[in-house]
């Protein structure tokens, strides 16, 4: 027997996509589990590293041409895996990210659930029972976080007006709404 052997990695420059996902399917379950532990090491959390491996067989699919079989298939998707796990990293310390979270925990929806829409919408009953300019009082004092100083300033108005439209709202609304 010669050293003819068959290639490791067969590219279908524009082969059926078929021909594609079973070779993808031959790689996957080859090398998905060293895939899966790179990822693993990288990112250091089990469910991330999880999609991460689905991200870096996608990426295999779709861009199986680049592929110039210069080194091994593991290789090849190891350096995929390290670059999408580097980069996802590098996404999760970026300022925006901080940002993006903190703003999505401050919204009532995304962790009170039914009972923060409820009292959102108490607040908004609330809010119609009163006039103008106690509404913005109120919108300032307990969503804005002002102080009632900060509140009397920009209204023009003096800290136990601001005090008293305050307590005639808050006894609208029950012990939640009252000021201290």
């Amino acid at each position: 027997m010669t050293g003819t052997s068959r290639p490791l990695l067969q590219v279908i420059p524009g082969g059926p996509r078929q021909d594609r996902r079973a070779f993808l399917r031959e790689l996957y379950t080859k090398h998905g589990g060293s895939v899966l532990g790179r990822c693993r090491y990288l990112l250091k959390d089990a469910t991330k590293a999880e999609d991460a491996m689905h991200d870096v067989f996608a990426r295999a699919l779709t861009h199986g041409d680049d592929f110039r079989a210069e080194s091994s298939p593991l290789t090849w998707l190891m350096k995929i895996a390290t670059h999408h796990c580097l980069n996802q990293l590098r996404g999760e310390r970026a300022g925006w990210r901080q940002w993006f979270e903190r703003d999505a925990a401050a919204r009532p929806e995304g962790h009170g659930g039914q009972e923060a829409m409820e009292t959102r919408d108490l607040v908004r009953r609330l809010l119609a029972r009163v006039d103008v300019e106690t509404q913005a009082a109120a919108i300032h004092y307990h969503v804005d976080g002002m102080t009632l100083e900060e509140v009397a300033a920009l209204l023009g108005r003096s800290v136990p007006t601001i005090r008293k439209r305050l307590e005639h709202f808050a006894a609208l609304g029950g012990e939640e709404l009252k000021v201290p």
